[in-house]
């Protein structure tokens, strides 16, 4: 059975999969990147993962991989097919498509950025489907976008569009790992709600989820420390939403989970904000933690010839760049 292999690369796990050419999952796996032995480690455990998937469909579906696909934080430079900067991994300037592409056998490699490829999945078959203009935002360790417009997953000159976490919404606050003070990702993030409310709440350990559920069980210390996280994302969001205008925030990530928690209270706090801007649809991410994993699988299907993907998910190609990471459907 014709397949390719998909993998999204995090700060501390990966995920992959062999994807068919009707966009369904064949196999599933999860492993530890590796990043505590050092960033070579970390690459040569991506390289052996996506050897040992080539053998999975080798043996279980009858044939190779025709293509891989990868999705990595940080920047990246999708057209050379180099992971240029990832703090999280340590990385700088890996050429990790084409280490893939010597490993795999010589299979085409498409190199993705993790947010975008979630964004291009949402946009193809999630909670995109049939919008023309939206913004993808997940909400998780920290908070980034993919800026999705008639089609297109737009990188940006130099491959960061879409950093919409680090928007300064509180001037002079607190100081930010990219340089910056009041960073958004600071005060929205998941990872800055669990420590807010780990604080508040004197529970060493607690995250976002632990608050979350407090607010829903009316605990008020809770509802303040929500309030205010609720209130920057809703500032963060506003700014984006008054340059781009899309017609819909797809809001993903472990904040989302929360569910209506979350959204009842933001959509009413971006609502307020709103002067001349139209309001957009403010909806929850329909693919979950598995939007960068069938993002790559997308992009790796985008390499090869129609007679290749068959039926295949098909995408309308930018034509101001070659990279299919930045397409959508």
């Amino acid at each position: 059975m014709r397949h390719v292999i998909a993998l999204d690369v995090g700060g501390t796990g990966m995920k992959a999969a062999l994807v068919g050419a009707g966009g369904e999952l064949l196999h599933q796996e999860r492993r530890a990147t590796g990043r505590e032995r050092g960033p070579d480690a970390s690459v040569e455990s991506i390289l052996g993962f996506a050897a040992d998937l080539r053998e999975h469909g080798v043996r279980h579906l009858g044939e190779p991989a025709l293509a891989a696909g990868v999705a990595v934080p940080g920047v990246v430079d999708t057209g050379r097919g180099v992971a240029v900067y990832s703090a999280n991994l340590g990385w700088r300037d890996v050429p990790l498509r084409d280490l893939l592409s010597a490993r795999l056998g010589g299979a085409p490699v498409a190199l993705g950025h993790d947010v975008r490829t979630g964004g291009l999945a949402e946009g193809r078959v999630g909670a995109g489907r049939g919008i023309d203009r939206f913004l993808f935002v997940p909400v998780g360790t920290g908070i980034a976008g993919a800026v999705c417009v008639e089609g297109r997953v737009e990188s940006g000159a130099h491959g960061m569009a879409g950093e919409i976490g680090h928007i300064v919404v509180r001037p002079d606050g607190v100081r930010c790992p990219c340089g910056q003070r009041g960073c958004l990702e600071r005060y929205a993030s998941a990872a800055a709600v669990g420590q807010a409310w780990a604080e508040a709440s004197g529970t060493p350990g607690a995250d976002a989820a632990d608050c979350a559920r407090a607010v829903a069980s009316g605990d008020p210390e809770a509802a303040a420390v929500w309030r205010r996280a609720v209130d920057a994302l809703a500032d963060g969001l506003v700014a984006g939403l008054t340059l781009l205008d899309p017609r819909a925030l797809i809001i993903g990530g472990g904040l989302a989970e929360a569910g209506e928690t979350l959204f009842t209270p933001l959509r009413d706090a971006v609502r307020r904000r709103l002067t001349f801007q139209r309001e957009p649809d403010i909806v929850p991410a329909a693919l979950g933690d598995t939007a960068g994993c069938l993002g790559a699988g997308l992009i790796a299907w985008d390499l090869l010839a129609p007679t290749d993907r068959d039926t295949a998910p098909r995408s309308t190609t930018d034509r101001s760049t070659t990279d299919p990471s930045e397409v959508s459907a």
